[in-house]
């Protein structure tokens, strides 16, 4: 058979295959009767017994059960709470309050009778340093004041003073007041008040006159202040004496 002869049926196949795509694209298959009852038959059937279970599970309340619902009570407002009247101001407890918190501070602060001597200290500086400050006024009978808590709590404070203290008698106070009423910028500071003074509340700033305290400041003994303070200061030497004395024993 020659080439000619074989390309014939070749052609006549591929035009067969175009007629059938031609075909199928302009007649869509048919959906037979057998088509639609396998669509039914995979579909689920809804029956009114179905229906009737979903109205009564989903039922409108009747009346007699509307009525029988409790109504919410309105509230009883005479009933509330009445909030208590304040009461009266007593001006003389505050006066005699105030009175008590002066008398307190300047036993506190030893100035009730004779001189006293204030050692201004913070808990940062190093212990060594807070340990021989403590020492030497327990001995002079000074007293150690702090500006604030450790740390913002007074459980921290207290501990820390204890360990420093041990078994020695010292007054610690913390009054912020008293480093604004002698001006105290810097720690530590010692502070020889004369016999007489009394402090004053202080809003800010030195508010103590001058002529009733010496002053001094540095990393210094407090035997050593004192020395200091009867050398610059001849008026405050008698003061200082008493607790150099004390300190020798």
């Amino acid at each position: 058979m020659s080439a000619s002869n074989l390309a014939l049926p070749a052609l006549a196949f591929a035009a067969a295959l175009v007629a059938s795509a031609q075909a199928l694209a302009e007649d869509p298959p048919l959906i037979t009767d057998a088509d639609i009852e396998r669509a039914r038959r995979e579909q689920p059937a809804i029956s009114d017994q179905d229906i009737e279970r979903a109205r009564q599970r989903h039922r409108m309340p009747s009346d007699a059960e509307l009525e029988a619902a409790p109504v919410p009570a309105r509230p009883n407002l005479d009933a509330l709470p009445t909030p208590a009247a304040p009461a009266a101001i007593d001006l003389d407890a505050l006066a005699r309050g105030y009175a008590s918190q002066a008398q307190e501070m300047s036993r506190a602060e030893g100035l009730a009778s004779g001189p006293g001597l204030l050692v201004f200290v913070s808990l940062s500086i190093p212990q060594p340093t807070l340990q021989r400050l403590i020492d030497q006024a327990a001995r002079a009978q000074a007293s150690i004041v702090l500006r604030g808590f450790a740390d913002g709590s007074l459980r921290t404070t207290v501990a820390w003073v204890q360990r420093l203290i041990g078994d020695r008698q010292v007054a610690v106070q913390i009054d912020p007041q008293a480093f604004d009423r002698y001006a105290v910028t810097r720690v530590p500071t010692f502070v020889l008040v004369r016999d007489g003074a009394r402090p004053v509340p202080c809003a800010g700033g030195s508010c103590a006159p001058s002529e009733i305290f010496l002053r001094t400041s540095g990393d210094v003994s407090l035997d050593y202040a004192l020395e200091y303070m009867q050398r610059s200061a001849p008026g405050f030497a008698p003061a200082a004496d008493i607790f150099l004395k004390r300190i020798r024993g």
